[in-house]
């Protein structure tokens, strides 16, 4: 079962310093293009998008003919009247780097036939179903990367933790041992850390989607490549009442009771052509209550072919999840290093874990 929990609050000072920096923050073309897009999308209102831009500065000339494209995307008045007011602030900068939008789509093969993708499907869900019996005894680094936006916009994402944590699997079961806070070695358990958490990225996410009382509903989307990969892409729906899928909200620093409750989701699943395995599961909660703190929950959770004393097994390679909470939101991006065999003697020191750098950027999914 996969589970997210997000404090009420974040600590204060870690508030205040990301409202600071987040007001010093000027927008390159490319995030001012996505920030504009995905508010549309996501039905912001004229004045809040407008508002947020009063906050801001740009990096480049601010022309008429870009302003004409921002018009036709469907932008307010207020947001129009907003970036005009910008506009003059922009002269003598230089020109955005503009990359052309047309020829990025490439012509899709068929899809697979319905008797094919039941196969597929079924496939997949054997391989799932199978999938920690065939795990070693393992340990391994989860590195945690925490960033807050107060802007509420997705634009303004500031660091505020590193959380290190040793993960040992052993005859099935996992147990967690957080080695350091921005690293600083610390004896706390995730959930006296406060800020949002997850877990379920080691069989149980997996599990839960495949398990067949989920009763998830799969339906073609694409052929793609996912990090060089041909994958097979299926949109999937879960209904609540099936659903395994927990949202914990905890107020301890406001006097609130915890609260958990099970949520609807859909999202995507990659199956690699070759091994007929998940690679990717990326879900988005649905219908959540209007009156629990959380108001939106997305995940996505990467897996690979990793070398383990001369073996590649299937296991964790990086998550992602995104959680708002009234105006503030929160994402934290999470990676699993320095995989080795469980043995009593093995272990993971405090001098392998100095200086980690994230995992090198990947290729976009490439559609095909």
């Amino acid at each position: 079962m996969q589970a997210l929990r997000v404090a009420r609050r974040l600590p204060a000072a870690c508030l205040a310093a990301a409202l600071v920096l987040a007001a010093q923050t000027a927008l390159d073309y490319d995030r001012l293009r996505d920030f504009l897009k995905s508010s549309i999308e996501q039905g912001f209102k004229d004045k809040q998008i407008a508002n947020y831009l009063k906050t801001q500065k740009l990096k480049f000339a601010l022309s008429d003919k870009l302003i004409e494209e921002f018009v036709g995307w469907g932008i307010g008045p207020r947001t129009l009247q907003a970036l005009e007011a910008l506009q003059p602030l922009t002269a003598g900068l230089p020109a955005p780097r503009l990359v052309a939008e047309t020829g990025r789509r490439t012509q899709q093969p068929p899809p697979p036939s319905l008797e094919e993708q039941r196969r597929i499907v079924a496939e997949a869900r054997a391989n799932a179903k199978a999938y920690t019996a065939g795990l070693p005894d393992y340990m391994c680094l989860q590195l945690t990367r925490r960033y807050v936006d107060p802007s509420g916009l997705e634009m303004d994402w500031l660091k505020y933790d590193e959380i290190k944590t040793r993960v040992s699997y052993v005859e099935g079961r996992e147990r967690y041992e957080l080695l350091s806070v921005n690293d600083r070695a610390s004896s706390k358990s995730f959930d006296q850390l406060g800020g949002a958490v997850s877990s379920g990225e080691f069989g149980s996410t997996l599990a839960g989607l495949f398990a067949l009382e989920t009763n998830a509903a799969f339906t073609w989307a694409r052929h793609s490549l996912l990090r060089g990969r041909p994958v097979y892409v299926f949109n999937v729906e879960v209904q609540r009442s099936r659903s395994s899928w927990s949202l914990t909200s905890h107020g301890a620093a406001e006097g609130l009771p915890e609260r958990t409750i099970r949520t609807a989701y859909k999202g995507l699943v990659y199956i690699d052509k070759q091994s007929e395995r998940v690679l990717r599961i990326v879900m988005e909660a649905r219908g959540i209550p209007r009156d629990f703190p959380m108001q939106e929950a997305r995940s996505r959770l990467d897996y690979d072919f990793i070398d383990i004393s001369g073996q590649d097994f299937l296991l964790p390679l990086k998550a992602q999840v995104f959680m708002r909470d009234g105006k503030i939101l929160s994402r934290n991006e999470v990676e699993f290093r320095l995989y080795r065999k469980f043995t009593v003697e093995a272990t993971i020191s405090f001098e392998e874990i100095e200086d980690i750098q994230p995992l090198p950027a990947e290729e976009p999914e490439t559609p095909r």
